[in-house]
């Protein structure tokens, strides 16, 4: 089982707009973060696609991925979906929609906001078929679970994904640690956590955050993303307790 992270920043991506690094080192490549989103893969080579970031589009060309067997969302943030016209080019070589889940608040957001993309216009294809996340399915190959996290006045899905012996989690975009959450995530070999910044924040975790759910769930090694223009990557790699890893785009990680 792999992970490929495709984008590690916040919403606003490092460098924001104005060429404003904040305190990241802009001579540092692993310092440039698009908005995130990561794939997991199977040892069949079966690829399931978590968000559809706003930099979708450069994040597959970069990683040289054509094709993925399954997207899920974790919300409708416009970092999270913004980039789902992307996936058009992977409906032309299909006889049938892309499959697409989403909590059911989600899947209602985004088909309004995305129409075109589920029921097809003007002669073109339906391209995603999206339906509700629910408990302990099988997808492409993975069998997943998943938790409603707290996301400051809204929630964001956190996913469990296990193939080959192995468990991938992935819970960004969560501003508390609930039990139910720590239940879902429990003895991942792969925890990819939320980690906006230092400071604590209203809708995202924070540094301190981050290692505690690492710890409340003994993952094996835990992956910080999300991460804002105030995280340096050799800063906070230099800070972290062993078994944390600073993410950062084009990171793969096999298990």
């Amino acid at each position: 089982m792999k992970l490929l992270m495709l984008g590690s920043g916040t919403s606003t991506g490092v460098p924001r707009i104005g060429d404003d690094w904040g305190e990241c080192d802009p001579s540092n490549p692993r310092n440039r973060r698009s908005r995130v989103s990561i794939i997991v893969e199977n040892r069949m080579g079966q690829r399931i696609l978590v968000d559809t970031s706003t930099d979708l589009r450069s994040q597959l060309l970069a990683n040289k991925i054509a094709k993925v067997d399954a997207v899920f969302w974790t919300h409708d943030h416009a970092d999270h979906c913004h980039g789902i016209d992307d996936l058009r080019v992977m409906r032309y070589d299909r006889s049938n929609p892309l499959p697409g889940y989403a909590s059911r608040k989600t899947c209602e957001k985004l088909r309004r906001r995305f129409d075109y993309v589920f029921e097809g216009q003007y002669g073109y294809p339906t391209l995603m078929d999206l339906k509700e996340v629910e408990q302990s399915q099988m997808v492409a190959g993975f069998s997943f679970d998943h938790v409603e996290m707290p996301h400051g006045p809204v929630t964001s899905t956190g996913f469990r994904f296990e193939a080959d012996g192995k468990v991938i989690v992935y819970a960004t975009d969560f501003s508390e640690i609930t039990p139910r959450m720590v239940s879902c995530f429990k003895g991942s070999d792969l925890l990819v956590v939320d980690c906006l910044r230092k400071r604590p924040h209203p809708t995202h975790a924070h540094l301190d955050m981050a290692i505690e759910l690492a710890r409340k769930t003994k993952a094996k090694r835990a992956v910080l993303t999300h991460l804002d223009k105030s995280m340096d990557y050799e800063t906070i790699r230099a800070e972290v307790p062993k078994g944390i890893l600073v993410g950062y785009d084009g990171l793969e990680i096999e298990l």
